[in-house]
């Protein structure tokens, strides 16, 4: 079922990005007067097709990974002169960038209207609230303490830690100050006005693979004190076959006082095929179990104790959760600026990746946007929504690169066109053109290797 889930989620994300990308192209090339012979979204075999009144053929294909908009156009077949008016190639060069930029601008006002569309459901979030600082990290030495409330990153307000985590990861690879607004002892209640702390960095995280920037700057998030009691077994799992059950609170491991389902979880770990003495209460009563975890081996190599248990889900302090959320019309601007926001990231990742201050095994294909599809479908609508919107944003930036092949390449040739007065001769634009495809197929090798190296 979860194989299912996620193989739609897929092809539900990958084809709203496609349609409304394409759609823009299609759009605007109506709008200039040009005759579109193909609507497609997917590749190869047609699984469905109709055409309209004025002959553009529209076509589901087989392959969800893309699609096209073919146009009437000289340079690729014959056309009578009865309807050369029409091709791609007899308009003005302000024209033919209009209809080339519409695609990726397509992919932003679907982001906005996302985004939109999430802050007028509301999004359900905790409080920002540090929980602990490691001794001597860059965090302690800044001034921030535990119960410290993040208000805001150099300047910018943050009401969760998505916002501040989107805010911190533009200074991956930078030196120099990071900013925090924080109101102190918000766990108290008492409302306290805000002060500015200053994060002191140097090249902070450039080339880790999976920044992790809390941790790396010594924070880590609050979080209500969680119980070891069983709440979720798995099938087969070591757990219920040492007969541990639902409702089960672990007191101990090997004599080590558990004191919540994190230390358990450590002690877990540390155990792979180790024989475990465990004291649980169960109905009131204790009991002793033997335990033996599975052995685990996690993506990076590191083997580690796994029994198929999960814990039992704990609620969040009312006071410590918030609802972000907008009117109809309050909405536009948020998710405005959202765009802009994540747009500006995304191209500053590429330029830090190109310089080498990020690794270039944060690059993903598309088994992991598959793998995040499905999760996101699972975990709710404003997931997905946001998701979608940080994919169509990606998909719309990377396709303004000035790189051949890509929109942003036919971009590049027309601008020089419209500058000169003259098109790019065309064995510039052939030979840029094997360049980009060049380029294009080693960036997708890297990401379906980093993609199997996930796995």
């Amino acid at each position: 079922m979860d194989l299912l889930q996620t193989i739609l989620a897929t092809i539900v994300t990958l084809g709203i990005l496609v349609t409304f990308h394409e759609f823009g192209h299609y759009w605007v090339a109506k709008r200039c007067g040009v005759k579109v012979l193909r609507f497609s979204v997917g590749f190869g075999k047609p699984l469905w097709r109709r055409f309209d009144r004025h002959g553009t053929e529209f076509v589901i294909a087989a392959i969800p990974l893309g699609g096209y908009v073919k146009m009437l156009d000289e340079r690729e077949a014959e056309v009578p002169e009865s309807e050369r008016h029409l091709s791609f190639n007899s308009k003005t060069v302000g024209q033919r960038i209009a209809i080339v930029a519409a695609g990726p601008l397509a992919n932003f006002l679907l982001a906005i209207a996302a985004f939109w569309l999430m802050f007028v459901i509301g999004v359900r979030t905790v409080v920002p609230v540090i929980g602990d600082v490691e001794p001597d990290s860059v965090a302690e030495v800044a001034g921030l303490q535990v119960g410290d409330e993040l208000v805001s990153v150099d300047g910018d307000v943050v009401r969760s830690w998505d916002e501040a985590l989107l805010a911190l990861l533009g200074h991956i690879g930078e030196s120099g100050e990071i900013q925090l607004g924080v109101k102190p002892d918000a766990l108290s209640g008492t409302d306290y006005s805000p002060a500015q702390r200053s994060l002191m960095v140097d090249k902070w995280l450039a080339g880790v693979e999976q920044p992790d920037p809390l941790s790396s700057l010594g924070i880590t998030p609050y979080r209500p004190e969680v119980p070891a009691v069983i709440g979720v077994l798995l099938d087969g799992g070591r757990a219920g076959a040492a007969g541990l059950q639902v409702g089960d609170r672990v007191i101990a491991a090997d004599d080590r006082l558990v004191n919540n389902w994190f230390d358990w979880v450590e002690l877990v770990r540390a155990k792979p095929e180790q024989a475990m003495r465990i004291e649980i209460e169960r109905a009131g009563q204790l009991q002793v179990l033997e335990l033996i975890p599975a052995r685990k081996v996690q993506s990076d190599g590191t083997v580690i104790g796994y029994i198929g248990a999960g814990v039992e889900a704990v609620e969040w302090p009312e006071s410590l959760r918030r609802t972000i959320s907008y009117g109809v019309f309050g909405a536009v601007m948020p998710a405005v600026e959202k765009t802009w926001s994540v747009s500006v990231l995304t191209l500053d990742s590429i330029r830090k990746m190109i310089m080498g201050l990020v690794s270039v095994k944060n690059l993903s294909g598309p088994i992991t946007i598959a793998k995040v599809a499905g999760e996101s479908a699972k975990s709710g609508i404003e997931s997905f929504l946001n998701f979608l919107a940080i994919l169509s944003i990606s998909l719309g930036v990377l396709n303004l690169l000035p790189v051949p092949v890509l929109d942003g390449g036919h971009l590049l040739f027309y601008i020089v066109e419209w500058i000169k007065g003259s098109p790019v001769p065309e064995k510039v634009q052939a030979f840029g053109f094997q360049v980009g495809i060049g380029l294009i197929g080693m960036l997708m090798m890297l990401a379906l290797y980093n993609d199997f190296a996930r796995l």
